[in-house]
């Protein structure tokens, strides 16, 4: 008997997980996105103040949960010789956050060019892509047109994959739960998604 209720309980109370990779180049506000996320999403939340954010060496983990569904973040450091440690997490994901500093026009074309890279990649096929022109609070900041124009190079690349470009603030919080629920639907519906379903 207690076994049956057991297995009811997982049953009714499990959450299908998917993980999700926090790219971009170093200074982006990848962990300030994903800071940022977890106090919007998690009741009573207390992490680091925004401001005292510093690159990230090496990886940062966190989950946060949308009614049935368990996101699990990998952000990992955008330093030159820490993107080479990438597409060891490829794989494994279902969808990926690329974060462009918006008010840094000097590097958003080497941010388009490894934004292409990691696209092509076999092991992201079908992945939905989530790219957020970040820091828009800024006064220098580039328009949402002018980001979008610098990564059209890479455009045939997605394919057929969801895919979307929007404007936010990490640190202000803007744009950021948006974004979040467009990417927990799209990672639900996409292949990569059924694909994992039908091997467990």
């Amino acid at each position: 008997m207690f076994t049956l209720l057991r297995g009811l309980w997982k049953y009714f109370f499990r959450k299908d997980e998917y993980y999700v990779l926090i790219l971009g180049l170093d200074n982006a506000g990848k962990t300030t996105f994903l800071e940022q996320t977890k106090s919007l999403f998690i009741n009573n939340y207390d992490g680091m103040p925004l401001n005292k954010i510093t690159s990230t060496v090496g990886l940062n983990v966190a989950r946060i949960e949308q009614g049935s569904t368990r996101l699990i973040f990998w952000d990992l450091g955008g330093q030159e010789d820490l993107q080479s440690l990438w597409d060891k997490y490829y794989a494994e994901c279902q969808g990926v956050i690329y974060v462009v500093d918006s008010s840094d026009p000097e590097n958003l074309a080497m941010s388009s060019q490894t934004f292409r890279k990691v696209i092509l990649h076999p092991d992201l096929e079908g992945a939905p892509l989530l790219i957020l022109a970040n820091k828009q609070d800024r006064q220098d900041a580039l328009p949402l047109t002018e980001v979008e124009s610098a990564f059209n190079t890479g455009v045939e690349s997605i394919g057929d994959r969801d895919c979307k470009i929007q404007r936010v603030s990490a640190l202000k919080g803007e744009g950021v739960t948006e974004g979040i629920e467009w990417l927990t639907q799209r990672v639900q519906q996409s292949r990569r998604a059924q694909m994992k379903s039908n091997s467990q």
